[in-house]
């Protein structure tokens, strides 16, 4: 039987932190790991496949758990959010709790955590954007790329309109999220209404006026971070006419090495390469792919958007680029600028805030000001290492993080808990009357979602509101 998880009560004053009490030294080890993507998630899956006896809590932020896979891959791709599949698999298991709406450093503090866990581990991702430092990067129709993701992906945190009236869109980096930016762009809104987007996104994709679309890589086509099978989707839909102009197929030395080297970046390239010397397919939008085109300025009139300044580069030799002094004005009237993601800090934890993650040895959290690891904390995803690879890396990276942390548990250098009580921490919860959310209410959340979309015709249709989402995980509590 999955251990407790209590309706929340009808009310108590909140009471002090429990005080200390002797240890059990048969009970299980306690970890609480905070956020529920597939970072944290593959880190609970390794945990209870080792050789310890462990209960996991996790927690979320959000009132759904998913992370990236929910909030931050684009509706019209399935087959990546299959990977929510294996990720309930693990969910489902009995040592693991799903614990919702609940924001670490602000509703329950890192400290009073310790009072409940032999040690937290952080894979809390990263949804903000990397800063493009151009002059014009602050004009209005300038945006980051992860705000219009978190917009079309229904995220509560993010707007819910958004301003298409722009005929010619620039889109600046050359990497997976670039391609969806651009997809979503040069589609139409009824393109996109059979996938899982609400409402509030349709309406304002119906109203898109892109007709062009415009990426832009400083390199060339052996540098670009695009996988294959993105690459190709591009050009799946009737709408939509690919344009890879042939001066851009380009390789030096360098280049040709990574693509004997890789044979993913080999696929890339040749799939650019067809579709420089392809005749037209005579698709209403055109979504054109540049390379060597390094973004110097966004224009501006009157603090909008009217146009984007690049630099004609030249490779070097080596795979890297060099400016040409040649110059271009390209008529575009929004810009996005798809250039990385960004972590936040969690309040109370060591953060970097040049590189946007949590410093680490390769797992365990360690002090900056010292040098020296932080007893009981770890790290592990994006928060640990930035916003990049796959899921292939984020396994390696759990992997990574679970075993310095058993390695530690086994020496003995975790610190017992005062509180490990399996519903000590539900008791904490129902006190501060925090509507947690849990896996269960995941399941009816889940539920509404599917009753919404079948309703017309569709797997799903995503709830956006925050307290809507508490409403239907948790109905027996008033928002």
């Amino acid at each position: 039987m999955r251990f407790g998880c209590p309706p929340l009560p009808s009310g108590r004053d909140r009471q002090p932190m429990f005080k200390e009490r002797k240890l059990s030294m048969s009970r299980p080890l306690r970890v609480a790991v905070v956020g529920a993507g597939p970072a944290g998630i593959y880190a609970s899956d390794l945990l209870m496949k080792s050789d310890h006896d462990v209960q996991i809590d996790l927690f979320e932020r959000m009132p759904a758990p998913f992370g990236l896979i929910r909030y931050g891959v684009a509706p019209d791709h399935p087959r990546i959010k299959g990977i929510v599949k294996s990720l309930h698999n693990v969910l489902d298991k009995e040592q693991l709790r799903l614990l919702g709406n609940i924001e670490i450093g602000k509703d329950i503090t890192v400290d009073e955590l310790r009072e409940f866990y032999d040690a937290i581990i952080f894979s809390t991702g990263a949804t903000g954007d990397q800063d493009l430092r151009v002059k014009g990067a602050d004009l209005e129709g300038s945006w980051g790329a992860g705000e219009f993701v978190g917009f079309y992906d229904g995220n509560p945190d993010f707007a819910r309109s958004w301003d298409l009236s722009a005929e010619k869109v620039a889109v600046i980096g050359v990497g997976n999220v670039a391609l969806d930016v651009a997809r979503i762009l040069a589609k139409t809104g009824d393109e996109l209404k059979v996938t899982e987007i609400p409402d509030n996104v349709y309406e304002s994709l119906s109203q898109n006026k892109a007709r062009e679309v415009h990426v832009f890589g400083r390199r060339g086509p052996a540098q670009a971070k695009f996988t294959p099978l993105e690459l190709k989707e591009l050009d799946h839909s009737p709408n939509i006419e690919v344009v890879v102009n042939p001066e851009d197929i380009d390789y030096d030395a360098a280049s040709e090495q990574a693509r004997r080297d890789s044979k993913s970046q080999d696929l890339v390239c040749q799939t650019l390469e067809q579709y420089a010397i392809r005749d037209p397919k005579g698709a209403p939008h055109k979504l054109f792919i540049h390379f060597f085109e390094s973004p110097v300025e966004i224009l501006g009139e009157d603090g909008k958007v009217v146009g984007l300044k690049t630099e004609r580069t030249r490779l070097d030799g080596n795979g890297g680029v060099v400016g040409t002094g040649e110059f271009t004005t390209w008529d575009v009237q929004a810009v996005y600028r798809a250039v990385g993601y960004r972590s936040d800090a969690v309040r109370d934890v060591p953060f970097d805030d040049e590189r946007a993650i949590i410093p680490n040895d390769g797992g365990r959290v360690i002090d900056p000001s010292t040098g020296s690891p932080v007893t009981s904390l770890y790290a592990t995803g994006w928060i640990k290492r930035g916003p990049i690879g796959l899921i292939g890396n984020t396994k390696s990276d759990a992997k990574e993080t679970t075993e310095m942390l058993l390695a530690d548990y086994a020496a003995g250098s975790l610190p017992a808990p005062a509180n490990p009580e399996t519903d000590a921490i539900i008791e904490l919860l129902d006190d501060r009357k925090i509507p947690y959310t849990t896996w269960d209410g995941w399941h009816l959340l889940d539920a509404a979602e599917r009753e919404a979309g079948e309703r017309e015709g569709r797997e799903r249709k995503k709830i956006v509101e925050w307290n809507d989402m508490v409403r239907f995980a948790r109905p027996e509590y008033e928002i």
